[in-house]
């Protein structure tokens, strides 16, 4: 298992790399941490899987299954549910974990995980799992999916809110942008874009793939209400999406460390995906966990 520390992505004094120090400095309580070994138990389940990525998603899935969104696991379908859709489909993992902790499925089939006739895939599928939304083993697709949700709800007069949760990498997509402006245009409030933004995609650091700079005011420009916030403040980010949206739809950007937790992960693309976690690998990712 390699322990190296991770490349210097906080070097160039710009205002993201500000927040993402805040967002590795946020430190983890119980539940963070209790949430992030359902994660290692479906890791050693599967021996395999998007550490980094389901890492940096925790607490924005917390803050929406715990604190924001109206949802019964006993009713999966009740219509008057709020609706998230994991579109970064390959952070899957922390959607099971918080779905798994809810009662959505029994926990001991996050043991299941990527294993012949689970039920839990290595991408979210909706049909399969109760609780989830939308299949999304494409990314780039759930903001157009959430923008149709939005509109079916205020043609039905239902009250529901549409969270959908993006990743950095992910809204290079045209499709992504193409949604937006229909979303800023038909000023849908009750809809969320939240984008889980930890600066490393599959292969790299986003500023050398696709810069998104200047992120704000991009979406500022496409008609949202605009919000940057540590993307691990569970408190502070359940504030921002609780509060009025004054006719707009909000984007949430929040600030995260890929990999958060497990500290020779954090900001390192080597761990985006593992395959073939050994014994060894999996008691190392629960020990890094005890030693927060």
């Amino acid at each position: 298992m390699s322990t190296a520390l991770p490349p210097p992505l906080l070097s160039t004094p710009s205002m993201a790399n500000r927040w993402a120090e805040a967002s590795l400095a946020q430190p983890l309580d119980q539940r963070s941490r209790a949430l992030r070994r359902l994660v290692i138990r479906a890791l050693d389940g599967g021996e395999r899987g998007h550490i980094g990525p389901s890492m940096s998603l925790i607490e924005i899935m917390r803050s929406l299954y715990d604190h924001v969104a109206r949802h019964d696991p006993k009713k999966p379908d009740w219509p008057e549910r709020d609706r998230i859709i994991l579109s970064k489909g390959h952070g899957c993992l922390a959607l099971y974990a918080l779905l798994a902790d809810h009662g959505y499925f029994p926990d001991a089939e996050i043991e299941t995980f990527c294993r012949r006739d689970s039920r839990l895939g290595g991408h979210p599928e909706r049909g399969k799992l109760p609780g989830v939304e939308a299949s999304t083993g494409a990314l780039g697709h759930g903001l157009s999916i959430g923008l149709g949700m939005a509109l079916a709800a205020r043609l039905r007069g239902q009250s529901h809110s549409v969270f959908v949760v993006m990743g950095d990498g992910e809204i290079n997509e045209g499709s992504v942008w193409e949604a937006a402006m229909a979303i800023g245009k038909h000023r849908l409030e009750r809809l969320v874009a939240v984008v889980d933004y930890n600066k490393l995609q599959s292969y790299g650091l986003t500023d050398d793939v696709q810069p998104l700079e200047p992120l704000a005011d991009k979406w500022q420009a496409f008609g949202f209400e605009t919000v940057q916030i540590n993307g691990h403040d569970v408190e502070a980010m359940t504030t921002a999406l609780t509060a009025p949206r004054n006719g707009k739809p909000l984007a949430l950007i929040c600030h995260t460390v890929k990999g958060k937790g497990i500290p020779w992960a954090e900001f390192s693309p080597e761990w985006h995906h593992k395959s073939r976690l050994n014994p060894d690998e999996i008691q190392a990712l629960y020990a890094a966990l005890e030693a927060e």
